[in-house]
């Protein structure tokens, strides 16, 4: 029996792809958990226009993560870090700290797409990876600089 998979299944195929499987197999499992619907010209049709409009989508989604990389990259941002007696910091600038600081300017980022590996602890500049989209990454150029 030939069905058209709705979700991607390990071992079987991905979503959207049209896979021959036993018929007990598609009637007891694909078919009452959503997970697949019968090949038809209709189905492949609607699968084949919801691929479509998915492509468009992730193509949309990829141009805004390229110009806020560049509006990133050409962003020069400073944050102040509390020092203490003998310069020793007072607290460290975090991935949280820096998404506040792009929303400020404008930019939302998610913190999570902030890759510090460390919280920072120094004055100086610092580069820091910012991933906008899984083929998308920028840099960005942090100041830190004493309160």
């Amino acid at each position: 029996m030939d069905v058209i998979l709705l979700k991607a299944i390990e071992k079987l195929g991905a979503e959207g792809d049209v896979v021959r499987v036993k018929p007990g197999f598609a009637r007891n499992y694909l078919l009452p958990g959503g997970l697949a619907v019968p090949a038809s010209p209709q189905q492949l049709k609607a699968v084949e226009a919801a691929s479509q409009r998915r492509l468009k989508q992730a193509g949309r989604v990829q141009a805004e993560a390229e110009t806020l990389k560049r509006r990133l990259e050409g962003l020069s941002l400073t944050l102040k870090l509390t020092l203490g007696e003998n310069e020793q910091p007072f607290g460290s600038i975090t991935a949280h700290d820096v998404a506040e600081a792009l929303g400020r300017e404008g930019l939302p980022v998610d913190k999570g797409a902030i890759r510090l590996e460390t919280p920072i602890k120094a004055l100086g500049v610092f580069e820091v990876p910012v991933r906008l989209h899984p083929n998308v990454a920028a840099t960005l150029k942090l100041w830190v600089v004493k309160a």
